[in-house]
């Protein structure tokens, strides 16, 4: 076997061969709504410490209802990234919420470690669904009071890789 500098190496499996411990498929309808909720949307863990034992991940889904909008929240250290699966996702993000963009479905959207922001539901007449997962085990979620600004500034990403 080539040295590629990984360590490949893992313990033995457990006792149960992997079977209970390996792989887990967490089905769509068993989702837990008991974690941490920002008003105006509807949070589902599906991998969590507590659920499987992930260690470094939280995964699960986000519903927000045709023309609503989140509070104004961050999560802590953790970094953030959300999958827009259907309808149209409005972000406004900053210390007032100055800054604004938009994705679709297919569209990713990631949020670094502190920064506060808000999911806009863009659609009057579709639910936003969304599929959320964060660094860490737990489910930060800090809800604060901020006035935003009236008119936030519109911001396109720039690839960094591939400028042009």
């Amino acid at each position: 076997m080539p040295h590629d500098g990984h360590d490949h190496s893992h313990d033995a499996p457990p006792d149960d061969g992997w079977k209970h411990t390996g792989v887990r498929v967490i089905p769509a309808g068993s989702l837990d709504t008991n974690t941490a909720q920002t008003p105006g949307m509807n949070r589902a863990a599906a991998i969590n410490f507590a659920r499987v034992g992930a260690q470094k991940i939280w995964a699960g889904t986000v519903n927000i209802h045709a023309g609503a909008k989140t509070g104004v929240h961050h999560h802590g250290a953790l970094e953030s990234v959300i999958y827009v699966v259907s309808g149209r996702a409005r972000m406004r993000w900053g210390e007032r919420l100055e800054f604004v963009a938009e994705a679709g479905p297919g569209d990713f959207i990631y949020v670094p470690p502190y920064v506060p922001h808000q999911e806009i539901n863009a659609k009057d007449d579709e639910t936003l669904a969304c599929v959320l997962v964060r660094s860490d085990n737990e489910a930060v979620v800090v809800n604060l009071d901020i006035e935003p600004v009236e008119k936030p500034e519109g911001v396109l990403w720039i690839d960094p890789i591939h400028k042009g």
